[in-house]
Order: structure tokens, then sequence, then C-alpha cells
């Protein structure tokens, strides 16, 4: 029978994906001079089972890299070869060409610059004919590799070649496409527990294991669908993203439809609110659940610095161990994605900037080797990522310095918190000198705006000589926020609360009013500048005297402000909406909410409003 191959492209991308992924964490830990067979093993398998799926589907670009990959793995598994430092660099260097080769086949063609591959391949020939003198193996490791020898040159043992297939896929876990004889058919569930796998996965989530267990014959139409043990799927993004905006709507129709029952008789319509608060509940609970899909370890941000490190401590001569806490902190799928690009600028600018030459940390007394440290944790409703180096800290009198010389407004009486803030501003850098890492000042002002826009914010701390501390707090998820109702006027805004530090309503002799600079409020001791919302949004308020109205106390990135508004209407979970793809971008704004009675509210970009004033916004506007 004839089976089209194209419906399970997506399967071979994502299990070569994981692969690929797999290999490169083991390569990272792997030390050439102690390798275990049981390491080389595993990286061997991890190449064999993308070589033999790559030529089941007739990627034959990512064939040829594979097969030279896989003959110099195989020497040094088999011990004829010693494993050297050179070699691990090729192995990395050749992963990065597959996945390049992937990637180009996942949208639809092949790698259009043959070059990395045909270098990498030569790199890798030259490495396997080269010799060296071969390790000794001791027993164990032969013994080991005596097991693990015929299923990883045989497909393992499972499938006889079909016709019209390439002779390739007799290599690979892949092939399960081809028909079985009777009586292999009969084996196959004993020989699945001894099918490698990659570290990590359960025997049901390869493929073949799951056919090789349902007793059907892999030709069949249900071979890879229908596995009775299989407890995860895999769902593409966009129906996921879809369900949740249907949470999402159901979720605003229940708050209307609670709003509407609100004023009925509780003794004549005792059923109906008993029914409406159960609607209530089962929604949250639904939103709960379905939110809680795309939430994904941050891990998966985490698990490329290992080799971004590496990489670069080599290219500036420098030994860095990298540490992570926290893999398991959960994110939603969005916010990780976002975070991906700032957090890895601020890994490299800790690298180079941050961590010194092993000479200058031996001369200060600290060890040889540099330490980069990535944290996550919650606090207070939201996700914590640290970025911490135990390098040469931030100086203030060299901040200063550079920011007068670009005549930044600035003064000594400043905290060390706004010091350090100021090497986020566009321009803005202390590096002696240009490399190509780093120190044209472009990159920290983008991690700051890319930060915001996620709903976030960053802060620095640093002791010079010890140090640095970059760290980014973020909401959980950028589909829900907890926020407060505030009302101007007829119109009402939604303040997220994790920038609310309290809410007042002031002292007429506690406002004070700066020529030029507007007015401020005194909050036991401590002066904060107002931000009037009415004059940020040009509408008529219901109060205009700030000593009759509410002043909110909002804080970002260690800088306070007072936001004056004429009352404070409640706290909610509200439903976020995206302004710009629904509209245009709003200066102050980061999107929108509908209440329960139908109303459409404003949520208000609090970052944005503390270092912004009302001018500002009127000249935007």
């Amino acid at each position: 029978m004839t089976i089209d191959m194209s419906q399970f492209f997506q399967v071979f991308f994502d299990e070569t994906a994981e692969h690929l992924s797999n290999m490169e964490s083991m390569l990272l830990a792997i030390d050439p001079a102690t390798a275990s067979a049981d390491d080389l093993n595993a990286v061997f398998r991890a190449a064999h089972s993308m070589k033999g799926g790559a030529g089941t589907f007739g990627f034959t670009d990512m064939t040829d890299v594979t097969h030279v990959l896989e003959t110099l793995l195989d020497r040094v598994r088999k011990n004829e070869m010693a494993l050297t430092g050179e070699m691990v660099d090729a192995f990395l260097q050749a992963g990065d060409v597959v996945k390049m080769q992937l990637e180009a086949h996942r949208g639809g063609a092949e790698l259009a610059d043959k070059a990395p591959a045909v270098e990498i391949c030569a790199r890798l020939k030259q490495l396997t004919e080269g010799g060296g003198a071969p390790a000794v193996a001791p027993p164990v490791a032969a013994s080991a590799q005596t097991v693990a020898q015929p299923a990883d040159d045989d497909g393992f043992g499972f499938f006889d070649e079909a016709p019209g297939v390439p002779q390739a896929s007799a290599d690979t876990g892949y092939g399960f496409f081809t028909e079985l004889p009777a009586p292999a058919r009969d084996a196959a569930p004993d020989a699945a527990a001894d099918l490698p796998r990659s570290p990590g996965r359960r025997a049901t989530d390869d493929p073949a294991v799951a056919v090789a267990a349902s007793g059907r014959r892999p030709g069949d139409k249900v071979a890879v669908s229908a596995q009775a043990e299989q407890s995860s799927i895999r769902v593409s993004v966009e129906k996921v993203d879809t369900l949740i905006n249907l949470v999402g709507e159901l979720v605003i129709t229940q708050a209307m439809l609670a709003q509407n029952a609100s004023g009925l008789d509780p003794v004549l319509y005792e059923k109906l609110l008993n029914g409406m608060a159960q609607f209530e509940r089962n929604t949250r609970d639904l939103q709960e659940s379905v939110m809680s899909i795309r939430m994904m370890p941050i891990s998966f941000v985490f698990s490329r610095y290992p080799r971004v490190v590496r990489d670069l401590a080599g290219k500036l001569n420098k030994q860095v161990e990298l540490k992570t806490e926290g893999e398991g902190t959960e994110l939603d799928k969005g916010v990780i994605e976002k975070l991906a690009d700032p957090l890895t600028h601020l890994v490299r600018n800790s690298l180079d900037h941050g961590v010194e030459s092993p000479e200058v940390r031996e001369a200060a007394g600290k060890p040889a080797k540099g330490t980069i440290t990535l944290k996550a944790f919650h606090r207070g409703g939201n996700i914590m990522v640290e970025v911490i180096d135990d390098g040469a800290g931030l100086s203030r009198e060299r901040l200063l310095a550079k920011a007068r010389e670009r005549g930044m407004n600035v003064s000594d009486t400043m905290s060390d918190l706004e010091v350090f803030q100021l090497i986020f501003e566009a321009g803005f850098s202390t590096a002696a000198q240009v490399t190509d890492v780093s120190g044209r000042g472009v990159g920290m002002d983008v991690v700051r705006r890319n930060i915001r826009e996620m709903g976030g914010n960053v802060e620095i701390s640093s002791k010079l000589g010890e140090g640095t501390r970059i760290s980014i707090r973020l909401p959980l998820t950028l589909a829900i926020l907890d926020g407060m109702s505030v009302g101007v006027g007829s119109e009402v805004f939604i303040i997220p609360l994790t920038y609310i530090t309290e809410s007042l309503q002031p002292a007429p002799d506690h406002i004070k009013t700066i020529a030029g600079q507007g007015c401020v409020v005194q909050v036991r001791g401590e002066f904060l500048p107002v931000v009037a919302l009415h004059e940020v949004f040009n509408v008529k308020p219901k109060v205009s005297e700030f000593h009759k109205g509410i002043m909110v106390m909002l804080e970002s990135e260690g800088t306070k402000t007072a936001l004056f508004v004429d009352e404070l209407l409640g706290q909610h979970q509200v439903v976020i909406k995206s302004l710009e793809s629904n509209y245009r971008r709003v200066q102050g704004v980061s999107g929108a909410t509908i209440m329960g009675d139908g109303r459409v509210a404003l949520i208000l970009d609090v970052a944005g409003l503390v270092v912004a004033t009302p001018h500002e916004y009127a000249k935007a506007a």
C-alpha cells in the first residue's frame, strides 16, 4: 500500500528538534577526558535517529551531514578514537547546521547556503580520518557497548526494509511505516521494552514503540494517532489560542450576566442567583484550566544559554560557569517567547562586561572561573527572572561621568538604583572599546522596552568588585491580569495591581506646587510627583481638587508617582484584549478589557505613566 509521507512531516520536525536539543545538552555536559560509554551511546543514538528519519522523508542534505557525524561518533564510542574537545566543538557545529537545514525544510525548502554543510562535513571527515590513540575501554563500557550495538545498527531490529523506501529508513525508529512479517509482529511487544530512546521520554512517546506495543501493523492508517497508552498529544498553538479567546469571551459574558442579575431580589430569584454563582465558579475553574495549557517551564528558555555561554566565553578567553535555578517555574508560552531575546542580551552583556578575565579575577583574589546564574521564582503573583554574575560590578562614578558627558540631567544625590537605570538609556555605554559582542550602547534600551511591552519591569542592583544582579518582573500570563478599576469622569480605567503600593485621600496641606514642574503630594515625609489621569487622557473629571479625589501610589523600576483619579471602583481579574491589533497603539495604554456592564475599559501602561508627563502625552496625541 502507498502511504502519504507528508502527513508525518510535523512529527519528524518535532522529534528531530528534540533530538537536536538533547544532543546539544549532552555534548555540553560531556568532559572529553571522562566521557562514559553511556554518554557516547546516547549522543550516537540521537544522531542515528535523525539520520534515519531524514532518509525516510527524503531530506538528503540532512542525511549527508548526520551520516558523517554518525561515522565519527561510532568510532569514538567503539573506542577506536579518543574523544577530544575539538571533536565536541565539531559535533556542536554539526548540530547547528542540521538545525538550520531542519528549519529550512519546515519552511518548505532546502537550505540555500550549502557552504556550512560542506564545511562541517569536511571537518568531521578530517577528524575521522585523522585517527588518534585508541581509548582504553573499561570492562563495563565494553559490556554496555556489546548490548547497544545491534539496536543502533539495524533500525532497532524491528522492521524489514520496505520496497521503494530509501536504505536510510532501515537505520531509524521512523521505519514504522513498513510491513512486518507475522512472526516479527508477535515478538514486537517484548522487544519494545529494549528500544533506545531519548533521555527523559517515555517509551510510548516514540512512534515506533507505540506501534510495536499496540500490536497493529505499521502500515495501518491508525499506526500513529490511535495509541491507547499515549498520555499526551501535540496540539497547534493556534488551536490553544482560539480556545483561550473563547474562554475569555465566556468570562466576559458571565460578568455581564452577573452584573444584570445583581439587582434581582434574592428571595424571589434564589435559584437563579444560586445558578449564577455556580456558573461563575465553573467559569473561573475553566479559565484557570485552559490557561494552564499554555504554561511552560522556563527551562525552555534557560536551556539555550549553556551553549551561548560556552561559545562566547571561548571567544573572549574567559572561564565562566553557568548555573540555573528554578527551571521548573512555569510561564505563559507567549511570555517565554518574548523573554528569550532580552534574556540573551543580558547574559551576553554579563559575560562581556561583567565577568573579568581569569588573570584579572585571580589578581583580585577571585577564582579564575566566573559564575553567571539564571534564576526564576514566584513573587507576589508575578514571576521573577534574575541574571546574576560575580564580576566587576557597576561603578556609580563612572556611570555618572558618562551621563554628564552625554549631557544628561544627573546629580550626585541620585540613589544607586536610579544611577544604575541609566544603562537602559538609548546609546548609553561605558565600554572602553566597541567589540562585535557589545559596546555600542545598543540593546539595553530595547531590553527594557520589550520587557515593558510584556507588562513587566527590570531593575539593577550592583556592588563594585562583587557583581551585578538584573531582576526582571513579569506577569504569569499575557491573557489575564488582576487590576484595580478607577473612575475618571464617565470613563473607567484598569491599573495592574502589581504596580499599586497604596491609595489615599490627601489632606489639603499635603499638596504642594512647584513652579514649572507641576504638583507633588507629601506621603510620610516623601514628596511624589502627581499625574492627573484626566489631564493625560483629556477627560472631564467629576472632581478637580486633589484633596477631594483619590491618590493611587504607583511604583515602577524604583520610581514612585501619585496618580490622581476621581474614585476607586473595585478589584477585578480582567481578560486583556490587544488594542494595537484591534485599533492602534495608544500612548499610556497597554490594552483594553470589557467590563461586566459592557463598557470598554482601558488598561494603563503604568511604566509609561511613571516616566512620562501629561505634556508629553498631549504632544504625542
